[in-house]
C-alpha cells in the first residue's frame, strides 16, 4: 500500500502581518503533482488544517479547491484530523455526506476513534483518526476522571482504536501530538504549560506507520514508525533551516514502512540577513531571490534612517528589521537604576555603549557630546 503522509497545512495563516495564501497555493499545487505522479492510494492530512478557528474566506475557498482536486479528479481518498489550530466543528460540518465521496474526517473526538479501512494485494489496512482534543473534553468522552494530561487523552484514544482491530491487521494511527523528544520549532502553539502537553512515543505501540502533526519540522521520534512530515512550508524565521516535504511511504505485507521525503519549494523562501545597511542594499546574490521573505538584522554602528523603506526597494518583501545587540535592554543604566538621579552624560554614555554593543565613548565623541549639552542647556534657558 502506498500514501501521502502531509500535515500542518495551517491554511489562512498570516506572517507578520502578510496574507502566505498564493504561496500555499503554490505548494498544494506541488501536492496535487506528487499525488498525480506517485498515484497513492491514500492522503493523510494529520491536523492544522487551517491556522486558526475561524479561518479567512480565501483560506476556506483554497481547501475546497485541493481536496476537490485529490478526491474527485485524481480519485484519492483523504483522510484529514483536526489539530490544535482548528474548529472541530467547523472541520465536522458535511463530514457524513462528503465520506461517501471518500473525504474522511475526524475533527471531533469520539469514545471509539473514526477508522477507514482500505485493501490492497495483501489484505486490509485500518487508519485510525485521532484528533486533537483537550484533557477536560476527553473526561467527559470517555467517561475517565483520571484524565488530566495530553499523555492521558491520547492513552485512551490509543486503547479504544486498538480495541477495534483485528489481530494480525496492519493499521496506520493519524494524530495531531507533541511526542517527547520532538524538536520544536518556535511557530507551533503550545497545547499546555510545562510537561503536561508531551505524549510518550509507546503510546503508538501496536501501530505499523504513526502520521504525526503539530511539530514543524519533519523528523522521526523515538522510532522510525513516528513520524512527522512537518508543515506545508516555513512559517517562521527559526525555520529557515528546515527541509519542507511530504512523506511518500510505501508499507509491505508486513506493515514494514520505507518513507521517502518529496521536497516542497516554494515560490517565496525565508531567509535572514545580516550585515551593515550597504552591503544588503547591495542586493541579492546569483543564487538567492529578491522576492524572498526577509528578516534583516543590521550591523552598522551609526544612526540609519529609514531602513525598511530602503531595504525594500532592493526586497520588497522584508518583513522585519532590527538592529544587532548582543547586551539585554537593561545594560542601560544598569549601575543605577534611577536614571533621574544621573547626568545627561552618563546616562548618553550608557545609551552609546547599549547600541554599540559594549563600546565607550572617545574623547572625540566626548568633545561632541559636550558641545550639544551645552547648547541643549543654552536653549532651556532661554526659554
Amino acid at each position: 500500500m502506498r500514501f501521502l503522509h502531509t500535515a500542518d497545512w495551517h491554511l489562512g495563516k498570516l506572517l507578520h502581518g502578510v496574507h502566505l495564501t498564493d504561496d500555499q497555493r503554490v505548494l498544494l499545487d506541488q501536492l496535487i503533482d506528487v499525488a498525480s505522479d506517485a498515484e497513492p492510494d491514500l492522503l493523510i492530512v494529520a491536523g492544522d488544517v487551517y491556522d486558526r478557528s475561524v479561518p479567512p474566506a480565501g483560506a476556506v475557498e483554497l481547501l475546497d479547491d485541493v481536496l476537490s482536486r485529490i478526491v474527485l479528479d485524481l480519485g484519492i481518498p483523504i483522510v484529514a484530523i483536526a489539530g490544535n489550530h482548528d474548529s472541530p466543528d467547523r472541520l465536522d460540518f458535511g463530514s457524513t455526506l462528503l465520506r461517501r465521496q471518500q473525504l474522511h474526517v475526524y475533527s471531533k473526538l469520539r469514545a471509539e476513534p473514526g477508522r477507514l479501512t482500505l485493501e490492497d494485494e495483501h489484505g486490509p489496512v485500518h487508519v485510525v483518526g485521532l484528533p486533537y482534543a483537550e484533557p477536560s473534553r476527553a473526561r467527559n468522552v470517555f467517561e475517565d476522571p483520571s484524565i488530566k494530561t495530553h499523555d492521558d487523552v491520547l492513552a485512551a484514544q490509543a486503547t479504544s482504536a486498538r480495541a477495534t482491530l483485528p489481530d494480525g491487521d496492519r493499521s496506520i494511527a493519524v494524530g495531531h501530538v507533541f511526542t517527547q523528544g520532538g524538536e520544536l520549532a518556535d511557530s507551533e502553539r503550545p497545547l499546555a504549560v510545562g510537561g503536561a502537553e508531551t505524549v510518550h512515543p509507546s503510546r503508538f505501540d501496536g501501530f505499523d506507520y504513526v502520521a504525526l502533526g503539530h511539530l514543524h519540522r519533519r523528523q522521526a521520534v523515538g522510532d522510525p514508525r513516528i513520524q512527522y512530515a512537518g508543515s506545508l512550508m516555513k512559517y517562521s524565521f527559526n525555520e529557515v533551516h528546515h527541509d519542507k516535504s511530504v512523506h511518500l511511504v510505501d508499507m509491505d505485507a508486513q506493515g514494514t514502512c520505507h518513507v521517502e521525503r518529496v521536497p516542497l519549494v516554494p515560490e517565496r523562501d525565508l531567509r535572514r540577513l545580516e550585515g551593515p545597511l550597504s552591503e544588503i542594499l547591495d542586493g541579492p546574490a546569483a543564487d538567492e531571490d529578491p522576492q524572498d521573505y526577509l528578516w534583516v538584522t543590521l550591523t552598522d554602528e551609526g544612526p540609519v534612517v529609514d531602513a525598511m523603506s530602503r531595504i525594500r526597494e532592493v526586497y520588497p518583501n522584508a518583513l522585519h528589521v532590527e538592529r544587532t545587540r548582543r547586551g539585554d535592554v537593561r545594560t542601560l543604566g544598569s549601575a543605577d537604576s534611577d536614571v533621574q538621579s544621573q547626568s545627561v552624560d552618563t546616562v548618553f554614555e550608557h545609551f552609546f555603549e547599549h547600541v554599540t554593543d559594549g563600546e565607550s565613548l572617545t574623547d572625540a565623541h566626548q568633545d561632541v557630546l559636550g558641545d550639544a549639552i551645552d547648547r541643549m542647556h543654552k536653549e532651556q534657558r532661554a526659554v
